[in-house]
Parts: structure tokens; sequence; C-alpha cells
């Protein structure tokens, strides 16, 4: 495939709309999973966006180094802003940064991205303790707490099963706090300027599943 240059400009940018913005990163984890993803010109892009910005999309995902997002949504550089933290549940600085995307920067959609196998969510359901870490696992302990388990069955990262269903209840409630704790992207959701949707990554497959 030649080289193909597609870099977001705000002409673009402003002809998108949310459901656009889902449209457009599902078809992108298609071209991926498929091994079709589009042979860009990075430094092309790096030239195109040197002036500015116009993303069209908002990610917050977990660190864990097999998730990089603008790979797995076969995107380039200048189409979508980030924020990483492991367990990918937002603070009020990541609140702040998607403010910035979404209400200064134009972002149409934000995505929580959870993923299997997580480590963060294994920490949560075992009860680790490990300074600062301690702190950060505590925020996912309530997606730990609204699943029921059968009398006797596992409730630790030795049931993976399990583990998978606290990640997705996590991104869930990742979503529902980002309407109740931002004034301003609530707004932007309630008036159907943005979206706010969560998704989850197989690591086993590279395949983007939205709830």
């Amino acid at each position: 495939m030649s080289a193909q240059t597609i870099t977001q400009t705000a002409a673009s940018q402003s002809s998108i709309n949310s459901a656009a913005a889902i449209t457009m990163l599902k078809e992108g984890n298609e071209r991926f999973t498929q091994k079709k993803s589009l042979n860009r010109d990075f430094h092309e892009q790096i030239s195109q966006t040197a002036t500015g910005q116009y993303p069209f999309a908002s990610i917050v995902s977990c660190i864990d180094s097999r998730i990089p997002t603008e790979v797995v949504f076969d995107q380039g550089i200048g189409d979508i802003f980030n924020a990483r933290v492991a367990g990918n549940f937002i603070n009020p600085d990541i609140l702040g940064s998607l403010e910035f995307a979404c209400k200064l920067a134009g972002s149409k959609v934000i995505v929580i991205l959870g993923h299997t196998s997580c480590g963060a969510v294994k920490g949560a359901c075992d009860g680790a303790e490990l300074g600062n870490l301690t702190q950060l696992l505590a925020k996912i302990q309530p997606a730990v707490d609204l699943i029921k388990t059968e009398p006797g069955e596992e409730r630790s990262s030795k049931n993976i099963a399990f583990v998978n269903q606290v990640a997705v209840q996590n991104v869930q409630l990742t979503v529902e706090n980002v309407k109740q704790q931002s004034a301003v992207l609530n707004e932007m959701y309630e008036d159907g300027d943005i979206d706010i949707v969560g998704a989850m990554y197989d690591v086993k497959t590279g395949e983007v599943s939205f709830l």
C-alpha cells in the first residue's frame, strides 16, 4: 500500500460528529485486526500538525504497554488525545485534560478504554498494597465490590473471568464518573456535542468492543 497522509484539519474536524468519530475508531480497529492499517507518512504529519492540532477523539486508557491507542485504532499524528493511567480511571487532572480536549480543542468523543487481563484490576481484586499503588488501586475497588459471584467462587486474579467482569464494570463506572464529576463535559454530552462511551480491548485478539 502506498504512503497515505490523512491529517485532521479544522475543517475536517468540524465536519465530524460524535457518531462519525466512533465509526472512525471502529473502522480503524477493524483495519488493524485485519492487517490493513494505512501506511501513513508520519514525518509529513509532523509538518502538517506543527502549527495546530485537531484531534477528533479523546481516549482514556490503561498504561499497559500492549495497548498503544494510535496503533490499535489505526490513527495518525494529530488524530486522538490520549490520557493513560493504570486502571483507566479519571481524576481531576484527567478531567481537566478532557475538558481542554473537548471544549477547547474540538474532540467529539471520549472513550474510556479498558482491557482484558488488566494488571491494575488484578491488583485491586487481590487487595495489593505497594507505595502509591495502594491509593491508585483503591479507585478500582468500587468496581470489584459491584461484581457478584457465586458462593465459593474465587474473587481474585486467579479467576480471569472475574477480573474481566471487574474491568468492564470499571469502564462503565468511569463513564458515569466523567458525566457526574465534570459539569463542562456533561453539558456537552447533554447537548449532543460529544459522546462519552466505554470500550474493551482484547489483549489476545487486538479487537476493541464498544460497550
